[in-house]
């Protein structure tokens, strides 16, 4: 045995995680540009003081006033109220959706999405011991629904995973699709993950409306992204109780600390001020899009705070001259793609110029 004893299917994989470079401007992990206002950061701050004076003990391991505020919170982004009941967190959406791969996959198992899709999806189906099968989409990322309720019947999934807005396309899905699939994986688990959802355009409904109609929903959230709270590693869930229940058995105790759960609490005090940058994201999106798009590039309609654009002959090497240039973004997608996170009016700015820049360069 070769040593350290690493599981054979792991061998000579790279871990997951993007570039990080200390570059003027980063827009290449899809962060809020812009931190917490001061009375929050007060709050936050106080909040932990006094979670401190605890540590010595452990926390609510129910995390129940947590629960109850972000069952508050995503009853306001629903036409039907959530419960406490229905709400589960953990560190960071990642954690979330690995628990649900550890509750409901497993060996004899599968999971199953639609590529080009987020990375880390086969690594939690991998970690987990469970199969991947990965559908394709349509040319414009949207997906072919009577073929992906056909892939859904013929694998029965024990896991579907939905991005919407998909990473890195941003491509949200209509309601419809999400309910036709729901129920073609009859028994299985269908995850929504909303963690762009706040940044959707008007309109564009959250899978939340449709908790009360599937009971094999799963609708997932984060406050890394529109919260502005990359850095607290809060992602959580809305869902059956049943579903809930089933996760709290794959969980490890007292997951979630007290200093964790203070700092959520604190920032779902604040939500309006944390989220009030939304729109003006949203705006800085649509204004990228078209300014891309005026380039002569193709853009992915986007309902997330990224856009991904391209095609590029060698995108490594478009990618390097923004580096080169002190613009971090990522290179992602299918080939020929990139995307960009969307930052302040004066990132975009320098990020224009840039590929300006890299482009006349490539051309010559």
């Amino acid at each position: 045995m070769t040593f350290p004893p690493l599981r054979e299917e792991l061998r000579g994989i790279q871990p997951y995680g993007a570039p990080q470079l200390d570059v003027p401007v980063q827009l290449n992990v899809n962060e809020n540009p812009y931190p917490p206002p001061a009375d929050c950061v007060a709050d936050i701050a106080a909040a932990v003081a006094e979670a401190a004076t605890t540590l010595n003990r452990y926390p609510d391991r129910e995390f129940t006033a947590l629960r109850e505020a972000l069952a508050g919170y995503l009853s306001g982004d629903s036409t039907h109220p959530v419960a406490a009941e229905q709400v589960w967190a953990a560190n960071g959406s990642n954690e979330v959706m690995l628990q649900l791969l550890q509750a409901f996959g497993g060996p004899g198992r599968c999971a199953l999405s639609f590529a080009p899709t987020y990375s880390m999806y086969p690594e939690y189906a991998r970690d987990a011991m469970t199969e991947w099968v990965v559908g394709r989409r349509e040319e414009d990322f949207s997906l072919d629904a009577a073929a992906a309720r056909e892939l859904v019947l013929a694998h029965r999934p024990a896991v579907v995973l939905l991005p919407s807005p998909n990473n890195p396309t941003g491509t949200a899905l209509p309601p419809e699709e999400v309910s036709m699939l729901c129920e073609a994986a009859g028994d299985g688990v269908v995850v929504v993950d909303e963690a762009y959802g706040e940044f959707r355009r008007p309109g564009v409904p959250s899978a939340l409306d449709l908790l009360p109609r599937h009971r094999n929903l799963v609708v997932s959230r984060t406050m890394s992204k529109a919260f502005a709270l990359a850095g607290a590693r809060l992602g959580y869930l809305a869902a059956a109780p049943e579903i809930c229940d089933a996760i709290r058995v794959v969980r490890l105790p007292y997951h979630l600390s007290a200093v964790t759960q203070a700092t959520a609490l604190a920032a779902l005090r604040h939500a309006p001020a944390l989220l009030a940058r939304v729109a003006d994201l949203r705006a800085e999106r649509d204004a990228t899009v078209d300014w891309l798009r005026a380039q002569g590039l193709v853009v992915a309609d986007s309902d997330a705070n990224f856009a991904l654009f391209g095609t590029f002959a060698d995108r490594r090497a478009v990618w390097q001259g923004l580096l080169d240039r002190g613009v971090l973004i990522r290179e992602t997608g299918p080939d020929g793609w990139l995307r960009v996170s969307i930052g302040t009016p004066a990132e975009m700015n320098a990020f224009k110029d840039a590929l300006v820049d890299v482009m006349k360069e490539q051309a010559a």
